[in-house]
Order: structure tokens, then C-alpha cells, then sequence
């Protein structure tokens, strides 16, 4: 199981645009074969920055997704939109109740 955090900034007047394309996609992205998991987590001192959180089942399924034709139509929206460049990490579990 693999965990992925991404987290992107955004400019101010755009962060309802990319709210849309979120609400608009996620259920695509969870649907995705390898996905079990996805959120979209909003800063509450800085509302123009995002985390998703996402479950994949390994780093193929990642890479599967990113070559995909939904995460080129959904990244070309959603890239545009950027107030600085985004950060992601990709992270396995090491401790956990």
C-alpha cells in the first residue's frame, strides 16, 4: 500500500475554479483501478492551499494513473491554476494503530 500526499498552492481568485474540477473528478480518480482512497484537505490558516490525500495499492497503480488520460485532463486544468509550484510525496505506512 502506498500513501501520496500533494500539496498545491493556488492564487487567490482560483481556488473556487479548482474546488469544481476537484468536485468534478474525484470520483474518477477514487474509481481509478488501484485507488482506495482519495480526500481533498483545504489549510485553515491559508485557504488557497490544498493536500490530497490519496491510498493506491502500489507505486504501479500511481504511475498508471499519472499516464493516464484522465490525470492529463484533469493536471492541465488544474496546473494552470498554480500560485507556486506543487509538492508531492509518496510515503509508506511505519507505524500505525
Amino acid at each position: 500500500m502506498l500513501k501520496r500526499i500533494v500539496k498545491m498552492t493556488f492564487r487567490k481568485e482560483e481556488v473556487e475554479v479548482f474546488k469544481q474540477i476537484f468536485a468534478n473528478n474525484w470520483k474518477l480518480i477514487r474509481g481509478f483501478e488501484g485507488c482506495s482512497h482519495v480526500e481533498l484537505l483545504q489549510d485553515k490558516n491559508n485557504p488557497c492551499v490544498f493536500f490530497t490525500y490519496s491510498i493506491w495499492k502500489d507505486e504501479i497503480a500511481v504511475e498508471n494513473y499519472r499516464n493516464s488520460e484522465l490525470f492529463k485532463r484533469v493536471w492541465a486544468g488544474t496546473k494552470v491554476l498554480f500560485d507556486g509550484k506543487p509538492e508531492a510525496w509518496s510515503l509508506s505506512v511505519v507505524l500505525n494503530d
